[in-house]
């Protein structure tokens, strides 16, 4: 049953949050002014200066009225935000994050860009950022954490449930938009997060580092027809996505992180490993970047965000095809 999820229903979500990554309405609502102290953020693992954390929903209800925290709800559609939402939570849809840079489609915004809209949202460089999303866009809260800390935020966490778990825990909702001023927050790139075309090429030559793709079975595989080339980069093991999440009942709620050890021990993936995540457009690779370094501290893990986006439109790069036969 797990198999054919993964396979079947997996691919689905996958080739759908492609499309509406590209074609989904967005707005950029106001932000708040609220607040919450970072050493009572739920810290999973690990004690960083820089750290995404696991907040549950019931933590962040006991904390809207924090001074500094801000609450941002990434889903995609703002009719779901105007419906209702976490108070003081302001919307900005996780595709406005990304758009073109001059030669491929859906690549993450410059440094100026990403600094206007997280300042937009009332973000200052001591907010307590907590994202929020749905459906199956757990991802895109995981990205825009993952966003924070490349633009040298140290204070990000991601809601363990999501919307779902929030809202089914009966929580407080409104549909009341926040009143707030922008923030202030001045970029600082961290590219230590992130690998490079030219790093991926170095790294398939040697084959010295670890990749994982994140994406369901088929992509992974070849078998759909949706890249210039479909395949994986040379020895990339499959992990989907879903297998870090309790799947169908919530993909934004994870896993207890022994379980997701006990994935990462069976497919010899060690804290000694040189890790790259790479997915189809960045965005996936998000999830097992933030669990992998932030909740389980492997030193050694960075994403490669052209992903197969950009890997696939170089025909002299080297693929695979098929499936993982370690797939589990």
């Amino acid at each position: 049953m797990r198999s054919r999820f993964f396979k079947l229903k997996g691919v689905t979500a996958a080739i759908l949050a492609f499309v509406t990554s590209v074609l989904a309405v967005t707005v950029v609502m106001p932000a708040l002014s609220q607040q919450s102290s970072i050493p009572n953020f739920h810290l999973a693992a690990g004690t960083n200066a820089s750290h995404i954390r696991l907040v549950s929903p019931q933590w962040l209800a006991e904390h809207l009225n924090d001074e500094n925290l801000r609450v941002l709800d990434v889903r995609m559609n703002p009719l779901d935000y105007i419906q209702g939402h976490v108070p003081g939570a302001v919307h900005i849809a996780d595709n406005t994050f990304r758009g073109p840079n001059g030669r491929l489609p859906i690549q993450y915004w410059n440094l100026d860009n990403l600094q206007f809209l997280f300042t937009q949202a009332g973000i200052t460089a001591n907010s307590d950022v907590v994202v929020y999303s749905d459906g199956n866009n757990l991802l895109g809260s995981t990205m825009v954490a993952y966003l924070l800390e490349r633009s040298g935020h140290a204070k990000a966490a991601v809601l363990d449930g999501g919307y779902p778990g929030y809202r089914d825990a009966k929580l407080p909702l409104t549909k009341a938009f926040p009143q707030y001023e922008a923030g202030t927050f001045t970029m600082k790139d961290n590219p230590s997060v992130r690998v490079t075309l030219d790093d991926v090429r170095g790294f398939v030559q040697t084959g010295k580092v670890t990749f994982i793709d994140p994406r369901p079975a088929p992509l992974y595989a070849g078998e759909v027809d949706l890249f210039q080339r479909n395949g994986h980069i040379p020895g990339a093991k499959n992990i989907p996505w879903p297998t870090f999440t309790i799947g169908e009942d919530n993909l934004h709620k994870l896993k207890p992180l022994d379980e997701i050890q006990a994935i990462l021990d069976r497919r010899g993936i060690t804290r000694d490993d040189t890790i790259v995540v790479t997915c189809s457009t960045g965005r996936e690779a998000t999830l097992q970047y933030v669990v992998l370094k932030h909740l389980l501290n492997y030193p050694n893990v960075r994403i490669y965000e052209g992903s197969w986006t950009e890997y696939s439109s170089f025909p002299d790069l080297p693929l695979e095809t098929g499936q993982d036969p370690d797939l589990v």
